[in-house]
């Protein structure tokens, strides 16, 4: 859709500035809707005045930016999927998975088993519908070296038998170890040496999505792992924390802006850090304050319990109560209780 749009129709748009917006990643009416002048004006390079007209145009050609009733909002939910985890208890915490559409953060200490789950996500976003799959593939931005092909194998092997079925099916393979192969080339993934870096890879994310989005196998997931901890690293102390915040913001913006323009979810997971000012409960919180906590749709907390359970928690949910479910990380991927 996006590429075959013609922007110069837009007012101030000529042939040289359709160019420099393409190459900033602004080719679609919607991608221009949904920026905000001064971001069109430092990453386009062109001038406030006319990027405010190019914003105000496309929010026009794109049909956003008005008001609309709820009945025509719950219509538009039905575009949206649900990612299961392979845990019915979990699915019934969620409502039925993790939504497209939006930001799932997931937080707990280390060893919580938060690479678990982006691994276990990554095998199940490539099952059919009807196994809690969307029949798509995932990206994987690894901040913190955790993405192991190994897993993988393990929890391709540990799907049932019905669902291991359907996935050969819709992969359109006749062995195991085949279906290990084509999972695993469905995965792509990148490594993020620094916050800088990881930022940029989300703003390639996008055109990976554009260029398999007439695709066979279309990017349903990308998983964040983790987001916060190089930004953590880099940014030491309270004279670094604007600074580190600022930025933070930025990057969760434009993972908000991939998943909510091309109908994909977006699982991050987090750090925490313990507060010694609660007396009373639990008191570890999340790393990335306010923005974060504004920014992630659902929050998920994993905490760890006797041998291989997990308590999965739900912190926060525009639609859905608190709560808590149980599941076991084995060896062959995330198992009900």
């Amino acid at each position: 859709m996006a590429t075959t749009e013609k922007l110069d129709v837009l007012p101030g748009v000529g042939p040289a500035t359709e160019e420099k917006l393409r190459e900033a990643g602004f080719d679609s009416y919607a991608a221009l809707a949904v920026a905000s002048p001064g971001e069109l004006s430092n990453t386009a390079d062109v001038g406030e005045s006319a990027a405010s007209d190019i914003v105000r145009a496309a929010r026009d050609e794109a049909d956003v930016g008005g008001f609309e009733t709820g009945s025509t909002v719950l219509e538009r939910r039905g575009d949206i999927g649900k990612l299961g985890w392979g845990v019915p208890e979990v699915a019934d915490l969620l409502g039925g998975g993790v939504e497209t559409q939006s930001i799932t953060e997931v937080y707990g200490e280390f060893g919580a088993g938060k690479s678990q789950v982006t691994h276990q996500l990554a095998v199940n976003v490539q099952l059919p519908e009807a196994y809690g799959g969307l029949a798509g593939s995932a990206l994987f931005v690894d901040s913190e070296d955790t993405f192991r092909p190994e897993r993988i194998d393990d929890m391709v092997r540990g799907l049932e038998d019905d669902a291991k079925q359907a996935a050969m099916d819709l992969h359109e393979v006749e062995s195991e170890d085949d279906l290990i192969e084509s999972v695993l080339d469905k995965i792509h993934v990148a490594k993020a040496f620094n916050s800088n870096h990881q930022m940029l890879l989300a703003e390639k994310a996008n055109e990976v999505v554009k260029e398999n989005a007439e695709s066979e196998w279309p990017i349903r997931l990308v998983c964040v792992d983790s987001l916060t901890a190089h930004f953590r690293a880099e940014y030491v102390g309270r004279g670094k924390l604007a600074e580190r915040q600022q930025k933070l913001n930025k990057h969760i913006h434009d993972l908000v802006q991939l998943g909510s323009l091309h109908n994909l979810a977006v699982l991050v997971t987090n750090q925490v850090q313990s507060n010694p000012d609660a007396y009373f409960g639990d008191p570890t919180k999340p790393i990335g304050g306010n923005i974060l906590g504004h920014a992630s749709t659902f929050r998920i907390y994993l905490r760890k319990s006797k041998g291989t359970k997990r308590i999965v928690r739900l912190v926060d949910a525009p639609n859905l109560a608190d709560g808590e479910a149980v599941m076991r990380v084995e060896g062959e991927g995330l198992k009900p209780e």
